[in-house]
């Protein structure tokens, strides 16, 4: 969960110089906010750790989940 995600999103697609596309925010993204990208391995990293034997909920690799959170932004603009 990226906290203040559309404004975040709003300041990766007006630094873009080529054509916003789900690479190029992905890229963005992780030059822009660094500590939020940790945070996001830092919680999947502990939710993987945490898991218990038969009794899982299948939580998206961070790549993954930052990738269709991008994705479905771009798909409202």
């Amino acid at each position: 969960m990226i906290i203040d995600q559309e404004e975040k999103f709003k300041k990766v697609l007006e630094n873009l110089k080529e054509k916003p596309m789900e690479q190029n925010m992905f890229n963005g993204f992780l030059d822009m906010y660094p500590t939020e990208w940790k945070q996001l391995k830092i919680t999947f990293s502990k939710f993987n750790r945490s898991k218990q034997f038969g009794r899982t909920i299948p939580l998206p690799k961070p790549e993954v989940s930052l990738r269709k959170e991008i994705r479905s932004w771009l798909k409202k603009q």
